[in-house]
């Protein structure tokens, strides 16, 4: 498990360290990435109602492009020059007439039900794109494919992978026990009631491990 120790480097953001990888990494590690088709269809909803279902196809269309970013997790670990391909999502939004706010909140949604709260000005902030691959090849089940939601100036968990929907809500809609509303890694937005370096070091003691299983319930899948 030392491959998923993560050490200090200079010019990382306040509380976080360099790892060699980015791994598989999710809060509930013993669970398989979900089942999901090989190509990306997204759908977009106000208050409930569909706008909008965009396909691969319409993904193409709006010219995906090479975004080179960091991202940074939330339990403190850091994964330097990562280069997405995608499309910024306020282009895709303003594919299907959403120029403008429909409402202040929106949340995505993951294959396996699993979903970030994020506010309009976060949500279409130039870094934050749809990506469909990592590194000149497609996303895998890894890192979230067929689609990933990514917002490199917030915590991981905003980055949402294996998404299937983005819904408008016009109230704040319930975050996970853990999630801060903003989660801007500048700001150290780690935790919605408890002092940044308070957590630090716990999360950090759960890197190593929750790596580990999520990558062996990763490799379980592919085996059987």
């Amino acid at each position: 498990m030392m491959r998923y120790w993560p050490r200090r480097a200079p010019g990382l953001p306040p509380g976080q360290r360099l790892m060699a990888e980015m791994p598989r990494f999710s809060d509930l590690p013993h669970l398989p990435p979900p089942a999901m088709p090989t190509a990306p269809r997204l759908e977009i909803r106000n208050e409930g109602e569909l706008v909008a279902v965009l396909t691969a196809a319409d993904l193409r269309a709006l010219g995906p492009r090479d975004h080179t970013a960091d991202f940074h997790c939330v339990t403190t670990w850091s994964v330097t020059g990562l280069v997405w391909t995608g499309v910024p999502l306020r282009e895709v939004l303003a594919s299907v007439g959403m120029s403008d706010a429909p409402a202040p909140y929106l949340v995505a949604r993951a294959g396996d039900r699993r979903e970030a709260v994020l506010t309009w000005e976060d949500a279409v902030a130039e870094d934050v794109l749809l990506a469909t691959r990592l590194n000149g090849a497609a996303l895998d089940d890894r890192h979230g494919a067929p689609l990933r939601l990514v917002a490199p100036s917030q915590y991981g968990y905003k980055s949402v992978k294996h998404l299937i929907a983005i819904e408008f809500r016009a109230e704040q809609p319930r975050l996970m026990s853990k999630e801060h509303l903003r989660a801007r890694v500048a700001f150290e937005e780690r935790h919605p009631r408890l002092p940044s370096p308070l957590v630090r070091l716990p999360y950090r003691l759960m890197i190593a491990p929750t790596a580990y299983v999520a990558e062996r319930s990763l490799s379980h899948r592919r085996t059987n």
